[in-house]
């Protein structure tokens, strides 16, 4: 090892060595780029299941993975399957004997309504009455084994691991919609304390369903601009009315830079720094001062060793929504003050929707192609500008940009509120 593979503070510099990422515009790394950076929406309408009485029938769901039905975990599963292993084989290692540890982002697990009305050991008005615990316990003895599997927050990483080759207890996590961020945080953090030279951070959602629609739209956090499915997601845009469910899946494989230097691989980006912060004010809103957000991106920009100064694009969380996109411009003009009217930020939300526990993951896919490409997707659907929100938002089509520095910022429910800072590889 050299000097140069340490950060200001002594610690291992982080180097991405491979990608993988699958969303509503496709499968693999090139196919999404060429589409996110082209502009094009993967919002259409759904057909996955019946939609009448429901508000919202668009979505940015996943429907190539399989012909056959298939429940969250399942579909969850496949995609952070092909994220994964398109990630390790970019980045040179077998994908079945990856030889360290998994950090994994996915949705929260609760049996789906189709599988508790498959449980018929009890009658209707018995199965009413019965606890959750009751039913878990029916469908561990139930024929069909997919329906307890679909229960176990542990089943995709214990599929992933097997498959992948991970070493040690895979870990799953779920942090609303800065998930994503928080594995690829942790994968950073056990490389920095010196546990392990390498780690794949995956974050996945596949959970799109009419439960969960329903779920979303009684809070009244999701689109119902049905009749144009393409043009729903417009980020920072003064007729903005909620963000569109989305899934998908995005990995990374993190690396010292001193391992990766030291096998001869390819480095993509790096992982400068990681900030985060609770916000205990509610369980859907920010805080009104926007303190929590703030703390998490200075947190992340300082961890980095740099200043506002040093940032020169900013992959926004820009969900679409009223509030989520008032406040992340609120927290981050605290940061960079007149500067954030001149550093371009865009949200890839306007194309591929809001991905929840694998928004973060996917975003940091994106975040290091921006850097290695030198250009800056763009925030489609941005037609009628925000007079209260004064952006650059890369407005419908991408721009060419020699960039060193890229904040990424995921902000979810619950108060979780993750920021990081990516690097272009020397």
């Amino acid at each position: 090892m050299s000097a140069s593979d340490f950060d200001h503070l002594g610690r291992p510099i982080i180097a991405v060595t491979g990608l993988g990422v699958v969303s509503s515009l496709g499968k693999g790394v090139e196919a999404n780029w060429e589409k996110l950076t082209g502009g094009v929406s993967g919002i259409h309408r759904i057909e996955r299941f019946e939609t009448e009485g429901l508000r919202t029938t668009i979505s940015g769901s996943v429907d190539f993975m399989g012909d056959e039905p298939m429940s969250s975990v399942d579909l969850s599963y496949r995609m952070a399957e092909a994220a994964g292993s398109e990630a390790i084989g970019m980045a040179g290692l077998p994908d079945d004997d990856f030889a360290g540890p998994l950090f994994l982002a996915a949705p929260p697990v609760e049996m789906e309504w189709r599988f508790r009305l498959a449980l018929d050991r009890l009658s209707a008005a018995e199965r009413e009455e019965a606890g959750y615990d009751r039913l878990l316990e029916i469908a561990r003895q139930h024929p069909d084994a997919s329906i307890y599997h679909s229960t176990q927050c542990s089943r995709i990483s214990e599929l992933l691991a097997d498959r992948l080759g991970t070493r040690g207890l895979p870990i799953t996590l779920s942090t609303a919609c800065a998930s994503g961020a928080s594995a690829i945080q942790l994968g950073v953090e056990a490389i920095r304390r010196g546990e392990t030279e390498r780690a794949v951070a995956i974050g996945t959602d596949g959970s799109i369903s009419q439960e969960s629609l329903i779920r979303f739209s009684l809070l009244s956090a999701l689109s119902t601009n049905n009749a144009v499915p393409e043009k729903a997601s417009k980020p920072f845009s003064k007729d903005r009315d909620g963000f569109v469910m989305a899934e998908g899946a995005g990995a990374l494989v993190l690396e010292s830079l001193a391992s990766a230097r030291a096998r001869g691989a390819k480095v993509h980006g790096l992982i400068l720094g990681c900030g985060e912060r609770a916000d205990d004010f509610h369980r859907t809103r920010s805080k009104p001062d926007g303190s929590p957000i703030i703390g998490a991106i200075k947190a992340g920009i300082e961890d980095a060793g740099l200043t506002p100064e040093g940032i020169d694009y900013i992959n926004a969380h820009g969900t679409s929504t009223p509030e989520n996109d008032r406040m992340e411009a609120t927290g981050l003009r605290a940061v960079f003050g007149d500067a954030l009217t001149t550093t371009p930020i865009s949200s890839n939300k306007s194309m591929i929707g809001h991905t929840l526990t694998a928004a973060g993951a996917i975003e940091a896919v994106f975040s290091i192609l921006t850097l290695r490409e030198s250009l800056l997707p763009p925030t489609i659907n941005y037609d009628n500008p925000d007079p209260a929100i004064e952006l650059d938002t890369v407005p419908n089509t991408a721009r060419k940009a020699e960039i060193s520095a890229v904040l990424s910022n995921s902000f979810g429910f619950g108060g979780q509120n993750a920021c990081l800072v990516f690097g272009r590889a020397a």
